[in-house]
């Protein structure tokens, strides 16, 4: 008998599938599955996947159980909308049901209570709170760095404006957490396009620099295009956050990784001989602000005024979304 589920599978299906209680708890004794809700189980590969993949099968192991006026918050919402989350705990689904009181905690999941609004996301079949609301309530409810990197990509996904953002933090003026919000929305920027990009700011804020412009298309005196540099401060030293992924995105049909690395190489040097100063950091070098903080200070320090210039990139088109009312 095939003794992998391939996806989720629930006690009752797995029991119209010819397994017996006896058979389900040996596999699940044997680790061959892993249950990932009440009744519900994955093959130990599927289980083996991204936290984030996990979460969803969670998701879809809990939302049958739950009344129609409760929604995908919080986390669980960014989840589906498949922004991305640095070390958030994604070990529960959060729900929101639409009135003021009776939030609870469970062991799989946390029922928060709160006025939703009039509409709601649907995304694969499944309702959300708002991008805007979702953003407001994980800035209200996780770190600050752990709230911009979501928020960022929220910003820059669906279009989520300040004014909109504002409007819903004075919907949550009584809420738990909305002074850390409103600090979170006020460095919001839709030009990140990475989690090591929005961390990048973070880093640079608490070092005391100036936020710099980010997505900038750098240009030769001649107009012709160099290429694309992931910040700049004042169009003089341009900032480069290397997440060693980076090359592998870049390649082109039948270019090999050393070659893309040669090709940055190329493009670097090019900055460089027209006056720029190029300083470049890794996913390392963010648990140590001050030392790019120095060295971004010695660059400004020593700049000259270069041959080129620098424009912002334009943001991309919002992601249309699906929404129903309440």
């Amino acid at each position: 008998m095939e003794h992998d589920p391939g996806a989720m599978l629930r006690r009752q299906e797995a029991l119209g599938r010819d397994y017996s209680d006896d058979e389900i708890r040996r596999l699940y004794t044997r680790g061959e599955w892993r249950r990932i809700g009440r009744g519900a189980y994955l093959s130990a590969s599927m289980y083996s996947q991204s936290e984030e993949e996990r979460h969803r099968f969670l998701i879809d192991s809990t939302v049958h159980a739950v009344s129609d006026d409760v929604v995908l918050s919080h986390q669980s919402a960014a989840v589906v909308y498949g922004l991305p989350l640095w070390k958030t705990p994604l070990d529960g689904v959060h729900l929101t049901r639409n009135r003021r009181g009776g939030g609870r905690i469970k062991r799989r999941t946390t029922v928060h209570c709160a006025p939703i609004g009039e509409h709601v996301a649907v995304v694969d079949g499944h309702s959300l709170t708002l991008p805007t609301r979702t953003v407001v309530d994980l800035a209200r409810t996780l770190p600050f760095e752990q709230a911009v990197v979501m928020g960022d990509a929220a910003v820059r996904r669906f279009g989520v404006d300040r004014e909109d953002l504002e409007a819903e933090l004075a919907r949550a003026a009584r809420r738990h957490g909305v002074d850390a919000a409103r600090r979170v929305v006020r460095f919001l920027s839709g030009h990140s396009e990475s989690v090591g990009e929005s961390r990048s700011r973070v880093m640079l804020s608490r070092a005391g620099l100036p936020l710099p412009s980010q997505q900038g298309e750098v240009f030769e005196p001649g107009g012709r295009r160099i290429g694309r540099v992931d910040f700049h401060f004042d169009g003089i030293v341009l900032g480069e956050f290397d997440g060693r992924v980076k090359y592998g995105r870049l390649l082109k049909p039948g270019q090999s990784p050393g070659d893309a690395v040669f090709a940055e190489k190329q493009r670097e040097d090019a900055l460089r001989d027209l006056g720029f100063q190029v300083v470049r950091w890794t996913w390392d070098d963010l648990e140590s602000p001050g030392q790019v903080a120095e060295r971004v200070r010695r660059a400004i320090a020593r700049a000259a005024t270069p041959r080129g210039w620098v424009t912002q990139a334009p943001l991309p088109s919002a992601q249309r979304l699906t929404v129903r009312s309440l």
